[in-house]
């Protein structure tokens, strides 16, 4: 035989290993007999064969397939056929068959798949040193992107040997605020940083991408009617993203979605609108909540945050979350117990003050979003940073980390929304540790969670006019500013005040001053959030911030339970309260 041979098959395929063997035994022994071994991977097997029959005018449905390139011929391919065919041609020409058991058959396809799999990493290595990486970033003027671009660049996030090309996509009213980064960008000299551009046309938005980083661009508008109306803008700015990523960039682009502003529902709706991206593809940020609640906890114990683990944000991450220390733990914690750094301890055993938790705690959380309006970007940047090295270069053995992913019903959680849970990133993908076990009252609050993720979906896709609370027979909403701007308020009975002013308290009965309110508010804000939407969400950071400008004496509620109280907010009792 003095043309060459091809054979080409799926790299899993048994029937090819034997065919390999008889075909190399032929190689070595004959001298005019040259053989070229093609594999593909399973999942672009039948495409491959699809193409390469079309072309030479062939039939052939299996694999593997063996054909001869008449080279005297103007090149035109010969199809020999299948495994069976290769066969009786090797015996029919050479008197050589193969006597290959199927159990070696199996083991050398198993090696044949490994193999395979090792070489296409090995080749997408060396594309990456030959094309850098294309990393476009939305809303490229705020201080989140300033801060973001050097973390890119130095080379911890992708590795020492990649390089990146940075595109950053903003209105064209911040024409120059982008001049501006580009120019500093190129000033930091950057070895592994191929380029930086500018872009304020969508029509060329994430082209190539292969790593989209949506920061908290949607521009709403100063007064927004309703929650539901929020929702719907926030929608259609999704929608012209979404339809830009299905059609400019790379099919297995990474996107992340970070900010404060309804992070769950818009990577839900990035995904809806661009279906052919892999959905474990498209996240959202959570870690911010995360280093905060991490943050806080270790100024409270005194010690470094990083020793802080395993804090574990449930949820909407820019709305109605709850934040789960029962897995958390502490390192490096100076006690009386004392241990290698690898030493633990459970983090709800060292804090004694268990109010603190369910007050100032859960109060302080409950503001982020309205802090993270006014941060400089540091914390954002590096969180949107060390999420994508965890998802280049793995994170931390052992280590849970929050993020936003489409759920599938791990925790009893609805399938089809956007949800906060304990994941952990391995050989570039990550995965849920649905090993975690969660209580009664966690697997309560996540009912809250999902009921709103799912309110807000339903509305996004049209399928529902508005927002309904969680249980709502038992609550009407949540309209915590009307309770402060009411001004007739009634006083107290004589008999509960003292000739000095204060509350005389009777048994049942209920007085708060303006420090106790602040905590109990923020407390009821965490216990009935299931059902409170962004508008009203931002209400109540408003009351809280005028509680703390205009102090009161005390608050009389009579003798309402919590559930009443919050009843009473949404539509006041004035013959309960009073302001004294």
């Amino acid at each position: 035989m003095d043309r060459p041979g091809y054979a080409s098959c799926k790299a899993d395929c048994p029937h090819f290993a034997k065919a390999e063997l008889l075909a190399d035994y032929l190689q070595i022994n004959l001298p005019n007999f040259k053989i070229h071994k093609i594999t593909q991977h399973s999942d672009k097997w039948e495409q491959w064969l699809h193409d390469i029959c079309e072309k030479n005018g062939w039939k052939h449905k299996r694999s593997p397939i063996v054909w001869r390139e008449l080279l005297d011929r103007g090149g035109k391919g010969l199809l020999l056929g299948g495994f069976n065919d290769f066969m009786e041609h090797a015996q029919h020409y050479y008197g050589i068959t193969s006597d290959m058991l199927s159990e070696q058959m199996l083991r050398i396809a198993k090696e044949n798949l490994q193999t395979h799999i090792e070489i296409e990493k090995e080749e997408e290595y060396i594309k990456s040193l030959i094309n850098p990486l294309q990393v476009w970033i939305s809303s490229a003027s705020s201080p989140a992107c300033y801060n973001l671009i050097p973390l890119l660049a130095n080379g911890e996030v992708f590795g020492m040997a990649t390089e990146v090309s940075i595109h950053l996509l903003d209105s064209s009213h911040y024409k120059d605020i982008l001049h501006g980064i580009v120019m500093e960008a190129e000033d930091l000299a950057f070895p592994l940083l191929r380029s930086v551009s500018m872009h304020t046309e969508l029509d060329n938005a994430f082209v190539q991408a292969d790593i989209v980083i949506l920061l908290d661009d949607i521009l709403l508008q100063h007064k927004i009617p309703s929650l539901e109306d929020c929702i719907r803008q926030v929608t259609e700015q999704c929608k012209v993203y979404g339809s830009l990523i299905e059609k400019n960039a790379n099919s297995r682009v990474k996107v992340i979605v970070s900010g404060k502003t309804f992070v769950n529902l818009r990577a839900l709706m990035i995904m809806t609108f661009a279906p052919s991206i892999d959905g474990q593809n498209i996240i959202a940020v959570a870690m911010f909540l995360e280093n905060a609640a991490k943050a806080m906890l270790a100024r409270k114990l005194n010690m470094n945050s990083a020793g802080v683990k395993d804090v574990i944000v449930w949820g909407n991450i820019s709305g109605n979350s709850y934040i789960d220390l029962s897995k958390a733990k502490v390192y490096r914690y100076d006690s009386a117990i004392w241990g290698p750094p690898n030493f633990s301890r459970r983090l709800l055993d060292m804090i004694y003050d268990g109010n603190w938790v369910h007050s100032e705690f859960a109060f302080v959380l409950s503001s982020l979003s309205s802090r993270e309006h006014h941060c400089l970007g540091m914390s954002p940047a590096h969180v949107i940073a060390t999420v994508l090295r965890y998802w280049y270069q793995d994170s931390p053995p052992g280590e849970i980390v929050s993020m936003g992913i489409l759920s599938e019903g791990q925790f009893c959680i609805p399938e089809g929304i956007i949800f906060s849970m304990p994941v952990r990133f391995q050989d570039g993908s990550w995965e849920v540790i649905t090993e975690t076990e969660i209580s009664e009252e966690t697997q309560e609050a996540l009912k809250h969670l999902a009921h709103d993720l799912i309110q807000e979906k339903q509305v996004a896709l049209g399928e529902i006019p508005e927002m309904r609370p969680y249980k709502e027979s038992a609550f009407n909403g949540f309209d915590l500013l009307a309770l402060l701007e009411e001004e007739n308020f009634q006083t107290p009975p004589e008999d509960l005040v003292t000739s000095s002013g204060g509350p005389n308290y009777k048994k049942g009965e209920i007085f708060y001053t303006s420090t106790e309110l602040l905590i109990h508010l923020a407390s009821l804000k965490v216990k009935f959030s299931g059902y409170q939407g962004k508008v009203r969400h931002n209400h109540i950071n408003r009351t809280l911030s005028i509680l703390t400008e205009n102090p009161f004496h005390h608050l009389y509620f009579g003798s309402l339970t919590d559930e009443q109280i919050v009843d009473g907010i949404c539509k006041p009792h004035h013959n309960t309260m009073t302001n004294s």
